[in-house]
């Protein structure tokens, strides 16, 4: 049976949500915290929880923070916010710290029960209306991605300059005579607008021009 911690300021909705933990038959001690504070104190005492559901706006220690720290001494705990906030950057910073769900206070109590079910079973439970401003947050995260024109000879080459490679490397690498190279390093800078190898790939980080994970790739391949 799963050993679900309740972390809620607000003594309704504590007092309710603990009531319908209790009456669940298959939850073993429910335990509810008003603060982080003394639900870390629990944990570092050893004790252990399955799922968290965890109040977003908490005094103290806040739920993002609290979220951090609950996952650094248990990283297998499953964290779900329950929370009146649905703005993206909350959103984004506790989907980054670790929430394993993203819940609102409106929810009906049955679907936070629900929602423990899915913690449990590995999965995601998440708000319709929030999981529509995560997809759209990834959406413009790509769409951010600029594009320059660059083609894919260009493309390798920059990937090797940002891992740090010389001309001769890349010549060598990528099968080129250094002319070649050279040429194609004019063209990079041209579509770049920039004027070094520095700015070039202080612009290619910045911008996520390349893949690191080819690049490196590569880069290990030329120092075997």
């Amino acid at each position: 049976m799963p050993i679900v911690w309740l972390i809620e300021d607000n003594a309704t909705f504590r007092r309710a949500t603990e009531r319908a933990l209790k009456a669940r038959s298959d939850i073993e001690h429910p335990r509810a915290f008003e603060r982080c504070e003394a639900a870390l104190e629990a944990l570092q005492a050893g004790e252990r929880p399955d799922v968290v559901l965890l109040d977003l706006g908490l005094p103290g220690i806040d739920g993002i923070e609290g979220m951090r720290r609950i996952k650094n001494i248990a990283p297998e705990v499953s964290i779900v916010l329950l929370t009146v906030f649905e703005d993206d950057d909350r959103i984004f910073r506790a989907i980054c710290a670790g929430a394993s769900g993203y819940l609102l206070k409106s929810e009906p109590m049955k679907n936070v029960m629900l929602a423990i079910d899915q913690a449990v079973a590995g999965g995601s439970p998440m708000n319709p209306r929030v999981a529509h401003k995560v997809l759209e947050m990834f959406a413009k995260m790509t769409a951010a991605r600029k594009d320059y024109g660059l083609n894919e000879r260009e493309q390798s080459v920059l990937e090797l300059m940002v891992n740090g490679l010389a001309k001769k490397q890349i010549s060598d690498q990528l099968d080129l005579n250094q002319h070649t190279v050279d040429y194609v390093i004019r063209c990079i800078y041209r579509k770049l607008h920039v004027t070094c190898i520095a700015a070039a790939v202080s612009l290619a980080v910045k911008d996520q021009l390349v893949s690191s994970a080819r690049a490196l790739t590569r880069s290990r391949k030329l120092s075997g």
